[in-house]
C-alpha cells in the first residue's frame, strides 16, 4: 500500500503575490511527485483553502491540479479543516467532490450521545474522517467519536484538530491521543509542525503561512507512507535568509542595516529582517525600508519582509489621573483632548466605536478591513 498524506495547504492565503504564487507552486510540486511516486490515493487533512470562499482564479489552479491526479487514477480524500470550513456546510470543497475530483469522508451518525464515524471504503483501506471547525469546536466533538466497523481492513482516521501529545503544557484545547479509536495510521492537520509518533503524523503545511513559520521550517512538507514506512517529502523552493537587527536609534538604522546586508548574499532568496531592541531615538518611520528592500532587488532578492513586534520604545511619560473611572475610556479621550487640541478630535467617539467591530463568521481578512476603511471614510466624510 502506497498514499501520500497533505494537509494545510492554505491556497490563495499569502496576500503577497510572490508568496502566494510560491505557496501554490509547492502544491504542485507535491501533486507531481504523488504521481511519479505513483501513489494509490492522496489524503488531505484539512486547511486545503484558506477560506471556505477561495478566489476564482485561486479555484482555476486547483481544479487543474486535481484534474491531474484523476487522470493519473489516483483519488483524493479529504476533510474539511478551520479555514476551509463552514458552519452553512457551504464551501467550494463541495464544488471539488460534485465535480468527481475528491470524496469528503467527513461522514457521521450521531448515537447515544456519540458520534459514529462511517467510514469511506477504498479497496483494501477504510478511511475515517471529522472536520475541523473554528475556534477547535471539534474537540469537544472528537472526545465522543467512535469507528464503525471494518474488519480486516486498514484503517485510516483524518482529523483536523490540535493533540495533546503535540503541543504540550501550552494552553490551548488539545485532544487527549490516548482516548481516540485504534487506527493503523492518524493523518493530522492543522498545527504547522513536523510531528512523526508511531502512527500519528502532522503533515505540515505545503508552505509557511507565516514570517515566524518561513523562518522555523524553511519550507513546506508532505508524507508518503510506503508499505509500512513513513518518509516526510520537504518542499523548500526558495532558501531563507533571516537577518536580526537591534535597533536604538531610527535615524541611523537604514544604513546600519543595509552595512549588515552587503555581508550576504540574498540572490534568489527570501529575505526577513527582524528589528529588536528599545528605540530610543526617532520613529520606525524614519527607517527606510523601501531603500532597503530596493538595494535587495538590485542583487537579486526574491522577497524582503521585516518584523518589527520586538521592536519597543522608552516607557511613556504619559500618565493618566483618572484610573478609578467607571468610563475609562471617556476619560482617555477626554484627557487626550484637553492636551493635544485639534478641530478633529470630536471624531474620536465615533472612530473608537468602529474599531470595536470584530470580523464576522466566515469573513475574510480583506474583507473586514475593507469594512472598516469604508466606515472610517464615512465618519471623516471623504
Amino acid at each position: 500500500m502506497k498514499f501520500a498524506h497533505l494537509g494545510d495547504c492554505h491556497l490563495g492565503g499569502w496576500r503577497h503575490p510572490e508568496l502566494k504564487e510560491l505557496n501554490f507552486k509547492s502544491f504542485q510540486i507535491a501533486v507531481e511527485k504523488c504521481i511519479k511516486e505513483k501513489v494509490e490515493f492522496v489524503l488531505i487533512a484539512g486547511d486545503l483553502f484558506d477560506s471556505p470562499y477561495p478566489s476564482i482564479e485561486i479555484l482555476k489552479e486547483t481544479f487543474r491540479e486535481f484534474r491531474k491526479l484523476k487522470e493519473s487514477g489516483i483519488p483524493v480524500f479529504l476533510i474539511a479543516g478551520s479555514h476551509d470550513y463552514s458552519v452553512s456546510g457551504k464551501t467550494f470543497l463541495e464544488v471539488l467532490e460534485k465535480s468527481g475530483f475528491c470524496t469528503n469522508v467527513a461522514i457521521h451518525e450521531e448515537r447515544n450521545d456519540s458520534l459514529i464515524l462511517i467510514p469511506t471504503l477504498f479497496k483494501n483501506v477504510a478511511i475515517y474522517g471529522y472536520p475541523g471547525k473554528k475556534s477547535a469546536l471539534e474537540v469537544e466533538d472528537i472526545e465522543k467519536i467512535k469507528l464503525q466497523d471494518a474488519p480486516g481492513l486498514f484503517k485510516i482516521l483524518m482529523l483536523h484538530t490540535a493533540i495533546r501529545d503535540a503541543v504540550g503544557n501550552l494552553p490551548i484545547k488539545a485532544v487527549d491521543e490516548r482516548y481516540l479509536p485504534k487506527v493503523d495510521y492518524l493523518a493530522l492537520g492543522h498545527l504547522h509542525i513536523h510531528y512523526q509518533r508511531e502512527n500519528r503524523i502532522y503533515s505540515g503545511p505545503i508552505f509557511p503561512n507565516t514570517l515566524s513559520e518561513l523562518e522555523e521550517l524553511k519550507g513546506g512538507s508532505f508524507y508518503i507512507f510506503n508499505n509500512g514506512q513513513i518518509k516526510r517529502e520537504d518542499i523548500a523552493i526558495k532558501k531563507i535568509l533571516s537577518i536580526n537587527f537591534e535597533a536604538k536609534n531610527a535615524f541611523n538604522a537604514t544604513e546600519e542595516i543595509l552595512a549588515l546586508l552587503e555581508k550576504e548574499e540574498p540572490k534568489d532568496k527570501i529575505i526577513i529582517l527582524k528589528l529588536f531592541g528599545v528605540l530610543e531615538k526617532g520613529k520606525i518611520t524614519d527607517i527606510d525600508f523601501l531603500k532597503i528592500e530596493s538595494y535587495l532587488k538590485k542583487r537579486g532578492a526574491f522577497f524582503f519582509l521585516k518584523s518589527t513586534s520586538k521592536l519597543f520604545f522608552p516607557e511613556s511619560e504619559f500618565k493618566l489621573d483618572v484610573i478609578d473611572s467607571s468610563n475609562l475610556e471617556t476619560e482617555i479621550i477626554k484627557n487626550f483632548e484637553q492636551t493635544n487640541p485639534s478641530k478633529f478630535n470630536y471624531f474620536i467617539p465615533d472612530i473608537m466605536k468602529s474599531l470595536q467591530s470584530e470580523r464576522k463568521e466566515d469573513e475574510k481578512s480583506s474583507v473586514f478591513e475593507e469594512r472598516l476603511l469604508s466606515e472610517m471614510r464615512r465618519i471623516l466624510k471623504l
